[in-house]
């Protein structure tokens, strides 16, 4: 018999890989290998963004990939995506609805921003790396 205690933490890593898999194919594959980090600092400066934001968005969204795929630090990589994703929420806003349309709508953006903030709650799940910082663990055994 199934329960939830035995299933969850497979639930959570399924949604944490996929989502891990996702932003690398957004940051890596397409803003870095595919546009490269001018054309995607160019990208930007053409929204009224100042280009450096391309970039970092670029490396952020490489780098919450690669730790939501081993499950460092999950609960705050999964908060810390939120404003990149609200921002492209808004930027698609006013292309109406379907993200295939001509400029991708905003659907996609929103129920992205949804699974991080349920992957936020449920934590890394089943094998995942376990990273403490030093200063955390001594707070964790003084309390």
């Amino acid at each position: 018999m199934m329960s939830t205690e035995r299933t969850a933490p497979y639930a959570a890593l399924l949604l944490r890989v996929s989502l891990g898999i996702l932003f690398l194919a957004h940051g890596l594959w397409m803003k870095v290998l595919t546009f490269g980090l001018a054309g995607t600092m160019g990208y930007f400066g053409s929204l009224g963004y100042p280009p450096v934001f391309g970039a970092i968005v670029a490396l952020a969204e490489t780098a919450a990939g690669v730790a939501l795929i081993l499950g460092i630090w999950t609960r705050a990589v999964s908060l810390l995506t939120l404003p990149i994703l609200i921002g492209a929420a808004l930027q698609h806003g006013g292309n109406g609805w379907v993200f295939s349309r001509a400029g991708g709508g905003w659907e996609f953006p929103v129920f992205w921003i949804a699974a991080m903030l349920v992957q936020a709650g449920l934590g890394a799940g089943a094998h995942a790396v376990r990273l403490r910082l030093p200063g955390a663990c001594r707070a964790v055994r003084a309390a």
